[in-house]
């Protein structure tokens, strides 16, 4: 493994990079694809389809306790946590392409407003160009979402996107409304941490191919854990 801690933003919010993490990455996305073809979105914004992994998936649920025990340590150093809860798991393909997006899926969104909310992201099969971005909204100043700031930034970003151009797909770097702060490059092994609060959005290359089977599309696990 070879872990990086890099901090964005006026907030220097924390981002662990651990290149290498596995050292089995091909072995760990012939579990998704077992799992094969995965169900759509159902509830909320993500761009694709994803497969819950619970603990009757034996093999890929074995993959989510080991990647969370040997994660553990830079869960705790970086976010200073003593323990954490392992609130959902998932292998997810970005399939959606870019004329189909609804307007909420064009700008960055955020994954919780808890403080102590986690996403673990495992690049496993992903296209060159791709990664994840993260973000400073404009008009607000907010990069990290709380309980207290919310209400203001969803207001102000739902009149937003009733303003973007018909053909904007996935955004790319900074637009008149939102600034990036920084920006992690997808690279097979590749394991990202970051706050679940913090604003974020893959990137999206309009090139790569927007399929569903986790054989030929960007395939990644995502975790979301809840320190205590």
């Amino acid at each position: 493994m070879k872990p990086e801690l890099r901090r964005v933003g006026r907030e220097q919010s924390p981002i662990v990079v651990i290149d290498d993490f596995s050292g089995a990455v091909e072995e760990i996305a012939r579990l998704a694809d077992e799992l094969a073809p995965f169900p759509p979105i159902k509830g909320n914004y993500y761009p694709g389809v994803r497969r819950a992994i619970g603990e009757t998936d034996q093999a890929a649920y074995a993959y989510v306790l080991k990647t969370c025990n040997e994660a553990a340590p830079f869960v705790g150093g970086a976010f200073n946590v003593a323990s954490f809860d392992l609130e959902e798991a998932s292998f997810s393909v970005v399939s959606l392409e870019p004329d189909r997006l609804q307007p909420v899926q064009k700008a960055p969104h955020f994954d919780g407003p808890e403080p102590n909310l986690y996403a673990l992201l495992h690049y496993l099969r992903v296209p060159s160009g791709s990664g994840t971005s993260f973000y400073r909204h404009r008009a607000t100043g907010i990069e990290r979402v709380t309980a207290a700031n919310m209400s203001r930034l969803v207001a102000a970003a739902k009149l937003e996107a009733e303003g973007l151009p018909a053909d904007a797909g996935y955004i790319h770097g900074s637009d008149p409304f939102y600034e990036e702060i920084g920006r992690v490059e997808a690279v097979p092994d590749r394991l990202v941490l970051y706050h679940g609060s913090l604003l974020h959005s893959g990137i999206i290359p309009p090139d790569m191919p927007f399929t569903a089977d986790p054989r030929e599309g960007r395939l990644t696990a995502n975790f979301f854990l809840l320190g205590r």
